[in-house]
């Protein structure tokens, strides 16, 4: 998303990833329809929903929804947003920050297995290891991470379906996400040391489908800041992925829309690069409240009693109220803001600026 937004700025951008693009899905891939709209990213969409239907020990509800939810192909969306850009791809692991700079003292030098490349632009969308950070770590069990496994089974289903039920997991929830002519299946932990490979299966055995393709990933669950050693941190690598829901494509796209704007600011020697740090940190930070309010939900639920939780999600589920909590999430990371996230017009300076 960042390079899509660098589209035509002249700026010489090389995205580094140790696997092809859109080779590695660690998604379930679900969306407000509207992002896929706004990013022209429609030809992804598998399935849309316009219900979400909630599962407890105690009943079931079925939200109707005050906008559609649609599951998408991970790697059309990221062919679309590819082809949306004017970038570089190379393959390699990223190691970390190399010592010293190379080219330039603005330049950042960055070690992978292949040598060191720099640029005075960098970007660490590398995941939630944050690899760019510095040695201090970011590890599992001890790391702000929930933890998340699904398969992939084959056939259709019409429901986009979640799971409140300690028999699959004691803190988190299982979901059922189809996708045209697969359906998604899985059990998401808020806590790291929860294992969910068992009960992953289970609910897969209790829908009578098949337990193949596994996939899985750990999911941060806490913001952290967006910038640092003069490096730009963004989606899982600066906690963008929502807790509670562990929506993280969402959110990846919509700070990516974000950073991408300033950074073309300073390919365009609108602002510097120190500028563009501070404003991105900023608008990062901004959304710190929201993110808490949500952590502090994702506490609270495990904590409801199984009796209570049915009827609870129940009350939950009358329309003014999920038009309203519904609306409230999905402003988190609104569609809107993606309006000017396309391909901007190619008008190619003459001094190309590394990223």
């Amino acid at each position: 998303m960042v390079a899509r937004q660098l589209a035509g700025s002249g700026a010489d951008v090389l995205i580094v990833d140790r696997y092809e693009i859109g080779e590695r899905q660690t998604s379930a891939c679900g969306i407000p329809t509207r992002w896929l709209e706004e990013l022209d990213l429609m030809g992804s969409e598998r399935q849309r929903f316009d219900n979400l239907v909630v599962h407890t020990p105690h009943g079931d509800s079925r939200f109707p929804l005050p906008w559609t939810f649609s599951t998408f192909d991970y790697r059309e969306l990221c062919a679309l947003l590819w082809e949306g850009s004017d970038a570089r791809f190379e393959t390699a692991k990223v190691e970390g920050l190399a010592t010293g700079a190379q080219n330039g003292s603005d330049e950042i030098a960055v070690e992978t297995d292949r040598g060191i490349v720099s640029a005075p632009l960098v970007i660490d969308a590398l995941g939630w290891r944050r690899v760019l950070a510095g040695p201090a770590g970011y590890q599992p069990p001890d790391a702000p991470l929930s933890r998340g496994l699904e398969v992939h089974p084959p056939g259709a289903s019409e429901d986009l379906e979640i799971w409140i039920d300690r028999r699959y997991v004691p803190a988190g929830y299982g979901w059922s996400f189809p996708a045209g002519e697969e359906t998604r299946i899985g059990v998401g932990s808020f806590d790291p040391k929860f294992h969910v490979r068992e009960t992953t299966e289970l609910l897969a055995e209790d829908l009578d489908r098949d337990v193949v393709r596994y996939q899985g990933n750990w999911i941060p669950h806490k913001l952290r800041q967006a910038t640092g050693r003069g490096v730009f941190f963004v989606g899982d690598s600066a906690g963008h992925c929502l807790p509670l829901t562990a929506e993280g494509i969402r959110t990846a796209l919509y700070f990516g829309v974000a950073l991408g704007r300033e950074l073309r600011g300073v390919v365009e020697e609108r602002q510097t690069r120190e500028e563009a740090a501070t404003k991105y940190a900023a608008f990062n930070d901004s959304h710190e409240a929201k993110f808490k309010w949500m952590l502090r939900v994702q506490k609270i639920v495990p904590r409801i009693p199984p009796r209570l939780l049915g009827p609870l999600i129940k009350l939950a589920g009358v329309k003014p109220f999920v038009h309203w909590s519904f609306n409230h999430y999905l402003q988190i990371a609104p569609p809107e803001f993606a309006a000017q996230g396309g391909t901007p017009a190619k008008n190619t300076p003459k001094t190309p600026t590394p990223v």
